[in-house]
């Protein structure tokens, strides 16, 4: 059957606007659901990968709906910085790149010249992301309340946030150096990539610039360190003879570093100036003076110098270097030492490393004995030796800060343990004027516009002191009464608020953003302006709607909304907002907050999620706390990386719902997977959820127009005590938001009773009916169009959006049917695999039920189970009464143990319909059915017959509920 989806999802979406079940007003004494997923960066297009995490929001908002909840989900986007700005600018200047991109993503031609200034580009963006994607889909947000941070309202809530956080003392000010983009200024660099394009996981690095002056040239060449405390193992320097140096002027002394590191001292140093450069090989064969040991060593040549990674030059200490031990024997073995660099070879023999700090389990030089210990001289892959000798670094570094001791040759820091040592070194040169302190970036990083992120010195920079201790151990106390999903976050979270510090809170350049309002010439940054605003969303509809203004969101106004601060005579006069209209909106916002679930990808779980209970804990009371936390993990693309917006990301969200549904692209994100692992984005498998709602939809049409109706009878009843089963199934679920195993119930349990049903000859009309209310309604907060378009065909009043998720009814629950049914499936499937099995042709199924005397001993334990007094010795002891049970000596206790520990764990209720099912009347009943189900002659017997057709007497295997199988 051909169905036009498009046309499908536009009429039902249409209803619901028409009735308005998106907008939510306060509704005293109702119990009240507010959630939000982090608004997305408005840099571009969204990918199919950001829809997985709003997808969970919508179908969880739409299940407390139906559930008796008062429902709140707004959204809105985060404009902030500097990516409406890069993409103006890159569309102003043609950039064929981004047109390509512009089109490919749906952009009409005709409106790209109109998306030349950045608020152009915001307003388009905004409209894309709430037409095109989240109506799409078929969300029920509340769109009224739309809010982005560029809006002037919105600016106004931000500057009130500042002032409450100044207040409390929050805000510091002192130098910084800061990731700096030379086009916008500082920059954040962190997972969530808001700023940048490339090298989120980069960390500022502290290096210690060690000087080594050359009498020759009368200048000092510069190394960059980690590990200042291996100054006293120094032998040798590298220069890369291949490239060209810069020679800088610094304090009246002249540097030689690469030209890249020049670059990056102007950021960090003042005066540094460029007065010259040197060719590398003109430095190779120098000789100069290692500080604090002030020993002369020669300069050596190194195609392995990076001239962007510290200063382009690099000092050697074998002795505790894995790479510097190799090099230095490869270098000694490289006659071109002498004879292309005229390095006399007996200075090259007297390079020999120095023994400097003991670490327990190596040898003198650490790493010479680790290079051995991994066998890498002889890994001959180009690419694992690379592997092995970063991991051979990593151990004998951290071994040797964590274990090691300086030696004597250390002088004054000899017996000092490395971690002690290391920090006093670098004092020392620092204090003598031998070294000094220069920061650069772990990776490269690329702001948005497209330029290189470098290290800047900002003497004035602005913070959020989230180091306060009071502050972060409230903190840490309210989260352990939150509700945090994954379990592992729950528990991480207490040490990601340990870590965090004071953050850089504004920025200076080209950004957009909120003016901070303690001094005009800094803009607030892009993280600091999105902690508190879910609340903003519970304020944000009267200014949409035209009945208060930005002018008059004073403090005062927020004070009196927000922290019920004020008399209300007084704000009202000084805003000149009514007074009625004030109390109207302090009473929404404290109706419905605090938030219940913020939801967002696992990159905001070091970065926002943090701050944002950390700003809610300092300005907000505790009766406005968040409540919970869900994070969900990516969609990949088909490398397992991250889908991402600025990288081209996959299909066009748009392009993805024409061809297979807004419905399958619901369900493929919540059943695909755990929300807390990643998926990879699969086409294929997309298109078999698509096939999975066509033949949902098509079974349910055929119920619904199916004319049989023939008496009830046991396979209703089963029938109808399994769907209320799984409704039971279903609100366990969802209580611990676990979508996935709520569409599993859905869409593949209940999928699959209804063609067990039809397969054991159901057709009773009224079952039916009861079945699939139950099932589309259960089926709405997932898939609503096609539970709307099902709900619409069976002839159900309303709208299935409107109804009330049911309850599971008790006096339809028949555990002896569920367990009939289910004993007649399982003797079938086990029948079909010991067939599969069979080694030799097999044509006939004898099964055999349970004994009447495990039967007994099963009520026994039942009972004495409800009277509390179940052991295994005192059931042991009630059946060798019997003088039956005893002469079966080890079977009977055998079967006590198994039957005693298995009451144990289960439902007595459960257990009590089992021993009182008649199997063999059961399975008699169904012969007929389980042989054409097998395509087998089949056979029951009581297991008390278990000579017939048995020849290995194995029917005495058969328990309650599993009988014995035997095939001839």
């Amino acid at each position: 059957m051909s169905r036009d989806y498009a046309e499908m999802e536009k009429k039902w979406q249409s209803k619901w606007a028409e009735k308005k079940l998106n907008e939510s007003e306060r509704q005293d004494g109702k119990p009240k659901f507010m959630l939000i997923f982090a608004y997305p960066g408005l840099t571009g297009y969204l990918h199919v990968g950001h829809l997985r995490g709003y997808t969970y929001a919508d179908a969880l908002g739409r299940y407390k709906r139906m559930t008796g909840y008062n429902v709140l989900f707004p959204v809105g986007t985060h404009a902030t910085g500097n990516g409406a700005i890069s993409l103006a600018s890159k569309i102003a200047r043609k950039d064929e790149k981004t047109v390509d991109y512009l089109l490919r993503n749906g952009c009409p031609e005709e409106e790209i010249d109109k998306l030349k200034e950045p608020m152009d580009v915001v307003n388009f963006f905004n409209n894309v992301y709430q037409n095109d994607y989240w109506k799409r889909f078929g969300f029920l947000a509340d769109w009224r309340r739309f809010t982005c941070t560029l809006y002037p309202d919105y600016g106004k809530f931000i500057e009130w946030q500042f002032t409450k956080l100044k207040e409390k003392g929050l805000l510091v000010q002192k130098p910084y150096y800061a990731p700096f983009c030379p086009v916008h200024g500082p920059v954040a660099v962190d997972p969530s990539e808001t700023d940048i394009s490339k090298g989120g996981l980069a960390e500022t690095q502290e290096y210690t610039l060690l000087k080594f002056w050359c009498e020759e040239r009368k200048f000092f060449l510069v190394a960059a360190t980690l590990r200042p405390e291996t100054i006293f193992g120094q032998v040798c320097f590298w220069a890369r003879p291949d490239m060209e140096y810069s020679i800088v002027e610094k304090d009246g002394e002249r540097w030689v570093v690469s030209p890249q590191c020049a670059e990056k001292m102007s950021l960090q140093f003042d005066g540094v100036e460029e007065v010259g450069r040197i060719a590398g090989k003109d430095l190779i064969g120098l000789t100069c003076t290692a500080p604090m040991i002030h020993k002369q060593i020669p300069v050596f040549p190194a195609d392995f110098v990076d001239p962007d990674v510290g200063t382009g030059l690099v000092t050697s200490c074998p002795s505790d270097a894995p790479d510097d031990w190799n090099s230095l024997q490869i270098a000694k073995a490289n006659p071109e030492l002498t004879e292309k660099y005229g390095i006399p070879k007996d200075i090259v023999d007297a390079v020999v490393p120095v023994s400097i700090i003991s670490i327990k389990g190596y040898g003198d030089f650490p790493a010479q004995s680790i290079i051995e210990k991994m066998k890498i001289p002889s890994v001959k892959d180009p690419a694992k030796f690379r592997e092995l000798m970063d991991e051979a670094k990593k151990q004998v570094y951290k071994d040797g800060y964590h274990m090691g001791v300086m030696k004597d040759v250390c002088g004054e820091f000899s017996g000092m343990r490395v971690e002690e040592a290391k920090d006093k070194i670098q004092q020392a040169m620092l204090a003598s004027k031998e070294a000094e302190i220069f920061r650069d970036l772990t990776e490269e990083v690329v702001c948005r516009c497209g330029q290189r992120v470098h290290i800047k010195r900002i003497d004035d920079q602005w913070f959020i002191n989230y180091a306060d201790r009071q502050l972060t151990d409230s903190t840490k106390e309210h989260c352990r009464d939150m509700t945090i999903f994954p379990a592992q976050y729950y528990e991480n979270v207490q040490g990601v608020l340990d870590w965090y510090r004071e953050r850089a809170c504004v920025r200076l350049g080209n950004w957009l953003g909120t003016r901070f309002p303690f001094d005009n010439k800094w803009i607030i940054e892009a993280i600091s302006d999105s902690t508190l605003y879910p609340l903003f969303y519970t304020i944000s509809l009267y200014s949409n709607t035209k009945q208060i203004t930005p002018e008059q969101m004073t403090p005062e106004f927020f004070d009196y909304v927000v922290l019920e601060k004020g008399e209300p005579s007084a704000v009202a006069g000084s805003t000149g907002i009514d007074q009625e209209l004030l109390e109207k909106i302090r009473k929404d916002v404290h109706y419905w907050y605090p938030l219940d679930i913020n939801l967002g990808g696992k990159e905001h779980m070091t970065v926002h999620f943090p701050v944002f209970l950390m700003n809610h804990r300092a300005i907000l009371p505790d009766d406005m706390q968040p409540k919970g936390i869900i994070v969900n993990w990516y969609v990949t693309g088909k490398n397992k990386d991250k889908i991402s917006k600025s990288k081209g990301g996959a299909q066009p969200i748009p392009g993805a719902v024409a061809k297979f549904g807004a419905d399958s692209m619901r369900l493929y994100y919540a059943h695909v997977a755990s929300m807390f692992v990643d998926v990879e984005w699969d086409e294929d498998l997309v298109f078999t959820y698509k096939q999975k709602l066509e033949n949902i939809m098509s079974s349910v049409e055929d119920l619904i127009n199916a004319e049989a109706d023939v008496p009830s009878g046991d396979i209703d009843a089963w029938l109808l005590s399994r769907f209320n089963t799984h409704v039971s199934e279903i609100r366990a679920a969802m209580d611990r938001y676990d979508l996935r195993q709520m569409a599993t119930v859905v869409y593949y349990d209940m999928s699959n009773d209804m063609r067990w049903y039809a397969r054991r000859g159901g057709k009773n009309r009224d079952t039916v009916m009861q079945a699939l209310r139950i099932w589309i309604n259960a089926m709405m907060p997932i898939t609503p169009h096609v539970a709307e378009e099902l709900w619409s065909e069976a002839g159900f009043e309303g709208l299935v959006s409107e109804a009330q998720f049911p309850e599971a009814d008790d006096s339809k629950r028949n555990a002896a049917a569920e367990y009939g049914e289910g004993l007649v499936q399982e003797v079938i499937g086990d029948v079909n695999e010991i067939k599969k099995m069979a080694k030799t042709e097999v044509s006939k199924a004898v099964i055999y039920t349970t004994p009447m005397w495990k039967v007994g001993v099963m009520k026994d334990a039942i009972a004495m189970a409800e009277a509390g007094n179940l052991t295994i010795p005192d059931l042991t002891k009630r059946c060798m009464a019997d003088e039956n049970l005893k002469k079966r000596g080890k079977e009977t206790s055998d079967f006590v143990k198994k039957i005693a520990v298995d009451l144990m764990r289960s439902n007595l209720k459960d257990k009590k319909a089992l021993a009182d099912l008649d199997e063999e009347a059961l399975l008699k009943s169904a012969k007929d059915f389980i042989a054409s189900e097998t395509g087998m002659e089949t056979e029951i017997y009581g297991a008390d017959e278990e000579n017939k057709f048995d020849p290995s007497n194995k029917a005495r295997v058969a328990v309650p509920g599993r009988p014995a199988i035997y095939l001839c």
